[in-house]
């Protein structure tokens, strides 16, 4: 009997985590990786070498990794001084495997043999590409650093690619074959819509026959998702899948007063749970009591609350 084919969409934290806890399961893991990324050491790199975004690939390559702990060490450093300060080694080093390597499918291998990955890694498209969001007030910004940061610019109406690029066909195939597909957590409009923008994406999607499951964020990002409920981070996904989902997951764990406290301080909210009568939604426990802080050289804002990937792949892999 083969094993369950599991493909993981998004990119970021929160597929690190995800992937991080599913990869000690029996499954068929795989991941599409969003490469729409433009902040801090990727968007650096990016516009210094035309490279594609190496950030969310490198997080997943050490997510998926079995080597030894001094390999993905290596991979998730950061410089804090010099002329590297805020970049990161893994980065850097996909940057320099994309000059010389043949092909971008030949990086992946190469970094996957490196770092002894399990599963399949599969970025969503081998485009250069960037997000361009158009806001309630008709104004649009491009890139998704700039759309990351607050704007003050209101809702965002639509999210599309510029220029508009082809899934990547590898990417296709895994999800044509895939008997579920995880989406989420992860930044709804930076990290999540964009791996189902890539033209084919969708289609497949709306024809397959694969369980979706959607794991609705901890919180919600100022300036893209303010106030959005749990229902409302749902619908939204939905629009851009252009179908159901089938399972989604939520936290109904409490959250730690100063984490709340945090967050207050940069406007951001919890995603309040008003599915109450929705038959698919599951819940549990999946917060992770570890605090989070940024290490040395990170220049970014980090979450501070994070799903546990190991309470998260147990309760997903029930599901399975």
């Amino acid at each position: 009997m083969s094993l369950p084919k599991v493909t993981v969409m998004g990119g970021g934290t929160g597929t690190f985590v995800v992937l991080s806890g599913m990869k000690k399961y029996p499954i068929n893991l795989g991941v599409v990786v969003a490469m729409t990324d433009s902040g801090g050491s990727t968007g650096k790199l990016r516009d210094q070498y035309g490279v594609l975004p190496p950030g969310d690939l490198r997080q997943c390559l050490v997510a998926l990794s079995e080597s030894d702990e001094i390999w993905r060490e290596l991979f998730l450093y950061r410089f804090d001084r010099g002329d590297f300060r805020g970049h990161n080694f893994g980065n850097v080093f996909l940057t320099v495997l994309e000059t010389i390597a043949p092909s971008y499918n030949k990086v992946i291998t190469l970094a996957s043999k490196i770092l002894n990955v399990k599963g399949e890694i599969y970025p969503v498209t081998l485009k250069k590409t960037n997000l361009l969001a158009t806001y309630e007030n008709g104004n649009t910004l491009q890139g998704e650093s700039l759309i990351d940061k607050d704007n003050n610019m209101g809702k965002i109406t639509s999210l599309s690619l510029h220029p508009q690029s082809n899934a990547h066909k590898d990417a296709l195939d895994r999800l044509k074959k895939s008997d579920v597909i995880v989406i989420g957590p992860g930044d709804l409009f930076t990290s999540l819509i964009p791996c189902l923008l890539p033209l084919g994406v969708t289609k497949v999607l709306a024809t397959s026959n694969a369980k979706i499951v959607f794991i609705v964020n901890l919180m919600n990002k100022h300036g893209q998702t303010d106030s959005l409920t749990a229902s409302g981070h749902v619908k939204v996904i939905e629009e851009y899948l252009k179908r159901k989902v089938d399972k989604i997951v939520i936290n109904n764990t409490p959250f730690p007063k100063s984490a709340i406290s945090y967050y207050g301080h940069y406007e951001e909210d919890i995603v309040l749970d008003d599915l109450l009568y929705d038959k698919r939604v599951v819940r549990g426990d999946i917060l992770s009591y570890t605090r989070y802080r940024n290490k040395k050289g990170d220049t970014l804002k980090r979450s501070l609350l994070r799903h546990d990937p190991d309470k998260l792949s147990e309760l997903i892999y029930k599901l399975i």
